[in-house]
């Protein structure tokens, strides 16, 4: 625990640490109060109080429907995080073990795996997205499984290129000569050597997963409605720019702001870890 706090310190002298976690703290502050507690029901209609601009009773005003602007932003939080965090979750779990096991073990099953990883990497990431989503349905899973399969292949790909500078090291050596086994040398000496690489490309993957998300939304692909998503409330408001701009506004600078936090804070991750860059920052 002592060596986590000390990294977190060292981590944290840097400016775009700071700015990014205090981003990411807010990101997340917001998405955990979607969960607990909104000042309004973010479904519920309420055509009386339609298309109102920014005041004590509605900070962020409210919707074409009624609907509480702040209230909406703060469960699309809890959409956004949730579906980029298992997202990321589930790229990094089974890209890593991919990756790992193809750069360890090699062989023509590694290379076949790696011509399909290849193959995956050949579409674009938002293309590959829709025809996963036009499979498993406009969801929240279908989102997430969408997602994971387009990341995957990139954790593979760097992972990889990580344990075959590793297998061969003096240390990894070592464990052979002293019998362990070639699975319990991966999994011990290998793969955690690489866990500077798979915790830089997690945080940057967060953000990739959280701007996906959001244009998936954006397209109606997303979470249905009238569960609210950033994305979701980008598009609702492009009737409305002109006549109420808070209603593009709030997301907008919801989205923009957890994006610069998460590049930064990832910045200074890839900072700390790579050591060609540690007397740069």
């Amino acid at each position: 625990m002592s060596a986590v706090l000390n990294a977190a310190k060292i981590l944290l002298r840097r400016r775009n640490a700071r700015i990014g976690g205090v981003l990411i703290a807010a990101m997340l502050i917001a998405a955990l109060l979607g969960n607990i507690y909104t000042p309004y029901d973010p479904i519920i209609n309420d055509l009386l109080a339609r298309l109102k601009p920014p005041s004590a009773a509605h900070w962020l005003g409210t919707d074409e429907w009624g609907r509480d602007v702040f209230s909406r932003l703060l469960n699309g939080a809890s959409v956004s995080v949730l579906i980029s965090f298992a997202t990321a979750l589930i790229a990094v779990v089974v890209g890593a073990l991919i990756g790992a096991l193809t750069g360890y073990f090699g062989g023509w099953l590694a290379r076949i795996a790696m011509l399909l990883v290849d193959a995956l990497l050949a579409f674009p990431s938002l293309i590959m997205a829709l025809g996963v989503i036009a499979v498993f349905g406009a969801s929240s899973e279908g989102v997430i499984c969408a997602l994971s399969l387009t990341y995957i292949p990139a954790v593979a790909r760097v992972v990889r290129a990580n344990v075959l500078s590793l297998r061969e090291k003096e240390f990894v050596e070592a464990s052979r000569v002293m019998g362990n086994s070639e699975l319990y040398t991966m999994l011990h000496h290998a793969l955690p050597n690489a866990i500077a690489s798979i915790i830089v490309i997690a945080t940057a993957l967060f953000g990739w997963t959280l701007l996906a998300e959001s244009a998936l939304s954006f397209l109606g692909l997303g979470v249905p409605p009238p569960a609210s998503s950033w994305g979701g409330m980008l598009a609702d408001s492009r009737n409305y720019v002109g006549r109420a701009p808070w209603l593009a506004v709030a997301p907008g600078l919801a989205i923009s702001l957890s994006l610069l936090g998460v590049n930064l804070f990832g910045d200074a991750l890839r900072d700390e870890f790579d050591p060609h860059m540690k007397n740069l920052a």
